[in-house]
């Protein structure tokens, strides 16, 4: 995170005694980035954060995953996965690569308390409301936000009814894109999107409870501790380093005379991949500009474009319509669909919402992901 956040009781200094009414010390637990060279949050704990009474190594069966052979784009329809399950262990695995996982979940129930040792976790919330609670306090989130869950944040989803979630989950950290930021880390002016519009947490969030179950995704697959003591017994803490939210109507999009191309909609960075927003905007007022999309090959990157809602006027004919995920893969020429660009001309914008993310090493597929999938969406740019 660029800017400092102070929640709840602290001392004056940092690593020094600091003691509740009773003379009993807090214990401090420094929560840090990149080997203590980064972004860091130190949390004031009532017990002790290294009690566990148990570790069981949960039996999970290693992800189904097929190369996209032949190479193909393809269409994925979300809105046929069933609803049920909680968001951590009812997320259906669609595109992986060594860098990311792409999952979606449509929950109904309220999730264990999990931590991801591997990298940091970003959520796009599609429809219904939740909240993330988690050490660091409590977060409401709803449609069109995006949530970004640093490594190793202990955390749980409340979820009241029903909610429709796209995770992005990460081998590295997530970050701004350098580009947005001053060399001290102040997000710029032309920039699209400031810190008025990211959420944090506000207030510490106190449990009470012993032998408390949590599950903690490493390299090595799921583990389950149980603590001595409910993690949720931070009084305070400070730093740059926190759970974060921001929507996506929240970002401004960058237009032009003439098309922009895809890196104008940039909103996060991980090692790897980049995740984009395309939000509702001007077509470009050029003399003779044609406002969709050219052909493109991906030669670097995979392509996955998440629609969210509005009017996806390059994709019109293709079957593609809200709740659809498309793959264009590297290897793949694609742009719009026969016809598309006439239909385009002279319209002044277009309100359409998506999310994309831009893999720079080849997807997977998971049998997940092929079960809802449109097997002919390959064919239809051969369409008249």
């Amino acid at each position: 995170m660029p800017y400092y956040r102070s929640v709840g009781s602290l001392p004056p200094k940092r690593h020094v005694q600091f003691r509740n009414e009773k003379g009993q010390l807090y214990i401090e637990e420094l929560m840090s980035s990149d080997g203590f060279s980064e972004e860091s949050a130190l949390l004031y704990h009532r017990h002790s954060p290294m009690a566990i009474t148990a570790a069981e190594l949960m039996n999970t069966t290693p992800d189904a995953l097929r190369d996209n052979a032949p190479v193909l784009p393809r269409h994925l329809r979300l809105h046929r996965c069933p609803e049920g399950g909680d968001p951590v262990s009812g997320r259906r695995l669609l595109l992986a690569n060594e860098d990311v996982r792409i999952s979606y979940a449509v929950a109904t129930e309220t999730s264990p308390l999990y931590r991801d040792a591997v990298g940091d976790e970003l959520v796009y919330v599609e429809s219904g409301r939740v909240t993330l609670e988690s050490v660091f306090g409590r977060l409401e989130v709803g449609e069109g936000d995006y949530v970004i869950v640093p490594t190793h944040t202990t955390h749980r989803w409340v979820v009241e009814d029903v909610v429709r979630m796209l995770w992005v989950e990460a081998r590295s950290h997530l970050r701004i894109p350098a580009r947005y930021l001053s060399t001290r880390g102040q997000l710029i002016e032309g920039a699209p999107y400031c810190e008025r519009d990211i959420r944090g947490p506000d207030g510490p969030l106190l449990v009470d409870g012993t032998d408390v179950p949590v599950l903690v995704r490493t390299g090595a697959g799921l583990t389950r501790y149980t603590y001595a003591h409910h993690p949720f017994d931070v009084v305070g803490w400070d730093g740059c380093l926190y759970p974060w939210v921001f929507s996506i109507h929240d970002f401004e999009p960058i237009v032009g005379s003439v098309h922009q191309p895809p890196p104008v909609h940039q909103t996060f960075a991980g090692a790897g991949f980049v995740v984009c927003s395309f939000v509702p905007r001007l077509f470009d007022f050029g003399p003779g500009a044609v406002p969709v999309p050219y052909a493109h090959a991906n030669v670097d990157s995979d392509e996955v474009l998440f629609y969210v809602g509005g009017d996806f006027m390059s994709r019109a004919g293709s079957g593609i319509e809200e709740g659809s995920i498309s793959l264009h893969p590297s290897g793949f020429v694609h742009g719009p669909q026969p016809g598309s660009v006439e239909r385009a001309l002279g319209r002044p914008g277009t309100d359409e919402l998506a999310v994309m993310i831009d893999t720079f090493r080849p997807l997977r597929l998971s049998a997940g992901a092929l079960e809802i999938e449109d097997p002919a969406y390959a064919w239809t740019w051969a369409r008249s």
